[in-house]
């Protein structure tokens, strides 16, 4: 083969490539952005375990079209950032599920890719959700550090309902620290700020679910910090109270939360009535964190009355 030859069929062939390769465009990125938040709300209703291989299948997609397809540096920076946004919430759907360490692990991947692309808003959610799984945890040092940090990265542009749930989760860490008069001034100062005027900067998908709701329930846990657990038993019927239907999963969530505060309170069968109607909720929602805190109510109970504790066993772990 000669030179003439040769060069024309390797011409050829990179035309043939280039005209194969495939396009990402606007549409792709409205695609991969309407099925995150489509995951969002599926997460709220069902919890993490359920969702949690949908959102990884949904990553390995963004991930596929980022080393696979052609696009310009617009889109290719959106491809990115929609890639680190599924990271995000792959670790996220972990942490519900009970996985902390993968969820660490896509929290990683996702702060990554918040930092290669200077992204704030990414880099943000990545730390308020680790700070609320280090109060999980109960390291309130971390998630202290955590709530502050993506404070100073905030501060400039997020809706006041982003900044309410960073102060949240700050005075819930300074609680843990025991420090409960810096913990009702923060918690304070996030009422406040969730108050002002909420229409002038859009509340990112994944923050909507913070309201009345998740003020009352923190208000509970700095009561449940300092022993009052009666106390807590009002604001956490306050937050039942303001629960939304699409919010299964954080429905669950308190009422466990009040069945262990009603057993530290002394209110047996109202904690064993509180047990049964969360664990009602588990038959739709498939979240370890909710499981751990019926368990946690359950030990709470057994405490105060172990024949009724006893009792309801068989029905809890079905």
């Amino acid at each position: 083969m000669n030179r003439r030859t040769f060069m024309a069929l390797a011409g050829g062939a990179a035309v043939s490539a280039t005209l194969s390769t495939p396009r990402a465009g606007t549409e792709t990125v409205m695609d991969l952005r309407a099925g995150l938040v489509s995951l969002y709300g599926l997460d709220d209703r069902f919890g993490g375990a359920t969702v949690g291989p949908l959102a990884q299948a949904h990553l390995a997609r963004a991930e596929r079209l980022i080393a696979t397809t052609g696009y310009p540096g617009t889109i290719g920076r959106q491809l990115r950032l929609i890639a680190g946004e599924t990271a995000e919430h792959v670790a996220w759907l972990a942490f519900d599920a009970g996985d902390n360490e993968r969820a660490r692990k896509h929290w990683g991947i996702a702060l990554t890719r918040a930092d290669e692309l200077k992204d704030d808003s990414l880099a943000v959610v990545v730390m308020a959700s680790m700070a609320l799984m280090n109060l999980r945890e109960r390291r309130p040092d971390a998630a202290l550090d955590y709530a502050r940090r993506a404070q100073l990265k905030a501060v400039s542009w997020a809706p006041p309902a982003l900044m309410s749930i960073l102060l949240t989760r700050e005075a819930r860490a300074l609680a843990m620290l025991g420090d409960p008069v810096g913990a009702r001034s923060t918690l304070a100062q996030a009422t406040r700020t969730f108050e002002q005027e909420r229409h002038e900067r859009p509340v990112p998908d994944w923050a909507v679910f913070h309201g009345p709701a998740e003020l009352a329930l923190a208000q509970a846990s700095l009561f449940t910090e300092t022993g009052h657990h009666k106390a807590a038993v009002e604001w956490l019927r306050r937050s039942l109270g303001y629960q939304e239907a699409n919010y299964a999963r954080n429905e669950a969530l308190v009422r466990f939360n009040l069945a262990g505060a009603l057993a530290q309170a002394g209110e047996a069968e109202e904690a064993a009535y509180g047990l049964s109607s969360g664990a009602v909720l588990l038959t739709e929602v498939s979240s370890g964190r909710a499981r751990t805190s019926m368990q946690e109510a359950h030990s709470h109970l057994k405490l105060l009355n172990p024949s009724l504790a006893a009792a309801s066993t068989a029905h809890l772990m079905q």
